[in-house]
């Protein structure tokens, strides 16, 4: 059916909620999608909500209807399941401004991971594949905020879930012919659980690729720095690149020890925003570390740098866990994802348990998982025409 043509009701009020929500209450399922803007912004905003039912397609203006509580009631109901593509972002959203845990859900994203697709697959790519059906170019970077719609925009809006069911259908089916149902399932509740949603507060310095060559004074200065200007971000609603770009970090950490003058005059600062922040920046730097902060430091990941035999090491597993994922059809970045690689290359210590005792390890098997916790006594001996790899500790042999 072309989109344009689509009929869809359009929900302002509460009213027009609480008559979707009563038409809607016993439906199987429940596919959904949103439109947010983010830029410029501490809380994203969200515009626009697209849902698709058996009962057929809804759009709720987000920004008219004030109580969004009867749509978040269905999306915590363990009855309904919901149906999205990439929803993390949207639940992630939810969350955020609602405190909302969805339960029973679906991700096409995904489901088409453990069925031979690259993980994350786009939306368009997805529904050529499966449905071939070319989608068209629509308001992709449109202004949500804008009021009054334009009609061919929401239609457009609605091409984002009249897929979704067709979608579900086929990868579904396909999951449980591959026997990779549970895997699917097992993924699927992580973003059941209201750990996933929780955010920690130093994640941004602690993860800076910065603060490893920073001497302990400086490391807690850069702590401070990036908790002070989300502080002022969400103070003023701005994003945080607003309040004070990235790349003025490390000008500022270099020269702050020598006080506002070598601020003033450093040419890479902008002298507007020395003036108005110089002084802040100075008495973050002086304060006396907290026990706390002392602490936040054992927890900065170690610099392997001098270490390449390590990192080599990493990168073989990494190849081997690859090499499995092309033969048997599954996502190498949904088996070993890139924030996992980047922490086991990055510390030799870190071990993720995620990795343990769920379908990662059925999938990989318990000798690799061990290979990947275990990878600082491991080492490869090569011979005539083929190689061994060891435990140095214990002197088992691999090969």
């Amino acid at each position: 059916m072309p989109v344009e043509t689509l009929n869809f009701s359009l929900i302002e009020d509460a009213t027009g909620l609480e008559e979707f929500a009563r038409e809607n209450k016993e439906v199987e399922w429940l596919a959904f999608d949103s439109e947010f803007i983010g830029e410029r912004r501490f809380v994203t905003l969200l515009c626009l909500i697209q849902v698709a039912t058996e009962n057929g397609f809804y759009l709720l203006d987000t920004l008219k209807i004030k109580d969004l509580q009867p749509f978040l009631e269905m999306l915590s109901d363990e009855k309904i399941i919901k149906i999205t593509h990439a929803g993390d972002n949207d639940y992630r959203l939810l969350n955020t401004l609602f405190g909302l845990v969805p339960k029973n859900v679906f991700d096409l994203q995904i489901a088409a991971g453990f069925l031979g697709y690259k993980y994350p697959v786009s939306f368009r790519k997805l529904v050529e594949s499966e449905l071939d059906i070319r989608l068209a170019k629509g308001y992709t970077v449109a202004n949500w905020e804008q009021r009054p719609f334009r009609k061919k925009q929401l239609s457009y809006a609605l091409q984002d879930v009249m897929y979704l069911q067709d979608l579900w259908r086929s990868l579904d089916e396909q999951l449980a012919a591959s026997k990779r149902y549970a895997w699917a399932k097992e993924e699927f509740r992580e973003l059941e659980k209201p750990s996933y949603y929780e955010k920690d507060p130093y994640k941004e310095a602690l993860g800076s690729n910065l603060i490893k060559s920073l001497t302990p004074r400086e490391q807690v200065f850069l702590i401070r720095l990036f908790a002070w200007r989300t502080d002022e971000a969400r103070r003023k609603n701005y994003s945080k690149e607003m309040v004070l770009p990235g790349k003025y970090i490390s000008p500022i950490i270099r020269c702050v020890s020598s006080g506002k003058d070598a601020l003033q005059h450093n040419r890479r600062l902008p002298e507007k925003m020395v003036n108005r922040y110089g002084d802040i920046f100075i008495g973050l730097f002086e304060q006396p570390p907290s026990l706390e902060e002392m602490e936040l430091l054992t927890l900065i990941p170690k610099d392997n740098s001098d270490h390449p035999k390590q990192d080599l090491m990493i990168e073989m597993l990494y190849l081997m866990v690859r090499y499995k994922c092309l033969e048997q059809g599954v996502s190498a970045d949904l088996v070993l994802p890139r924030n996992i690689l980047k922490k086991l290359k990055a510390d030799k210590d870190y071990f993720d348990e995620s990795l343990k005792n769920t379908w990662r390890q059925a999938f990989l098997g318990e000798e690799i998982i061990n290979w990947l916790e275990f990878r600082n006594q491991l080492k490869f001996d090569f011979g005539q025409g083929k190689f061994e790899l060891k435990m140095k500790s214990n002197g088992q042999q691999k090969g």
